[in-house]
């Protein structure tokens, strides 16, 4: 099983790509409208966990007081300090994050694609399948922090395929700011020796060292919260149909044909492949123990989208890059 998890690592190479920057900003620019207009109809709203968010904003500004904050939200503290951070109105500034986030992860998928050997039409696809979904209509206008977790696994993904570890792992210590469970992009980077161990225990380390800061000194003071699995509560979440359904609806077609695309994935997609099934965890254990949607299955995207144009390389007109695995000792 280890093995599986954590074979030999690939060797991405490092050789810069030359793009012709023009298309690639008009493209980024296009990604960042289309957002918009799929994120306006519900812009800024506010729905379950998402009024947690906006309230860690809020006391972060002073406006309400601890006893508002319930756990373990405050803890996911990156995106709502930045929209306290920023002038004016915080709702307004917590739904623009997130639509410059969500344009930002699409950018850097579409990059991915390029890295990957896609071509022009996989970038576009790329872009087009994560802003293009439920979850990004439904869920990344409210004031959530999963639009930045999204970015940043994006960008995690992009550093990978590009040979660039530091850059994933810079990226991983972003994420778990932004949610805690990024932190297994840190485990992985680690273990599958993409990364030197110096340079990994270095990231995890810091990673580690934000989220006890968090909990203990700059959000300090909440009742403590337990997820523990249960039997009832598995099914209590099969009679839930919105739930259900939003889970189908954030499936739509990106997880069917990243299924599908995972049978005939070249090489240098394999370790997205085990980093996918690590990251799965989280949100699988969730299941078990309390109530998710569709954002367990949008949160994978960013792995999910390289299989996903992998299913679909006929109509791309372009196979992706056929590098063969090379084995290398972590630097």
């Amino acid at each position: 099983m280890m093995n599986f998890l954590f074979p030999a690592p690939y060797a991405y190479p490092k050789t810069p790509l030359r793009y012709q920057w023009g298309p690639l900003l008009l493209a980024a620019a296009g990604f960042a409208a289309l957002a918009l207009a799929v994120m306006w109809w519900r812009w800024g709203g506010t729905v379950e966990d998402s009024l947690h968010y906006f309230n860690t904003a809020r006391y972060l500004r002073g406006e309400v007081p601890a006893s508002a904050l319930v756990a373990p939200f405050p803890y996911r503290l990156l995106v709502p300090a930045a929209a306290a951070a920023i002038p004016g109105d915080v709702r307004n500034n917590f739904a623009l994050l997130n639509w410059l986030l969500v344009s930002a992860a699409a950018a850097m998928s579409a990059l991915t694609a390029l890295r990957l050997g896609y071509g022009r039409n996989g970038a576009i696809a790329a872009g087009l399948l994560l802003i293009c979904s439920v979850p990004t209509f439904w869920y990344a206008p409210y004031l959530l922090v999963d639009p930045g977790s999204v970015c940043a696994r994006a960008a995690f993904v992009l550093a990978l395929v590009s040979g660039q570890p530091w850059l994933a792992a810079l990226a991983g210590v972003v994420g778990t700011g932004v949610r805690e469970e990024n932190i297994v992009l840190l485990f992985w980077l680690l273990a599958a020796r993409q990364i030197g161990w110096r340079a990994g225990l270095l990231a995890l380390a810091a990673a580690v060292a934000w989220m006890l800061a968090v909990r203990w000194w700059i959000i300090g003071g909440l009742p403590s919260y337990t997820w523990v699995p249960s039997v009832a509560r598995v099914m209590e979440a099969l009679r839930d149909l919105r739930s259900l359904a939003s889970i189908a609806l954030a499936a739509g077609l990106v997880l069917p044909l990243a299924l599908l695309g995972m049978r005939k994935a070249p090489a240098q997609l394999r370790p997205l492949k085990r980093l996918l099934l690590l990251m799965a965890l989280p949100p699988l254990y969730a299941a078990l123990s309390v109530r998710v949607d569709g954002r367990a299955i949008w949160s994978l995207y960013p792995m999910l989208i390289p299989f996903t144009l992998a299913a679909c390389q006929p109509w791309l007109g372009r196979r992706g890059l056929p590098l063969q695995p090379e084995l290398r000792a972590a630097a």
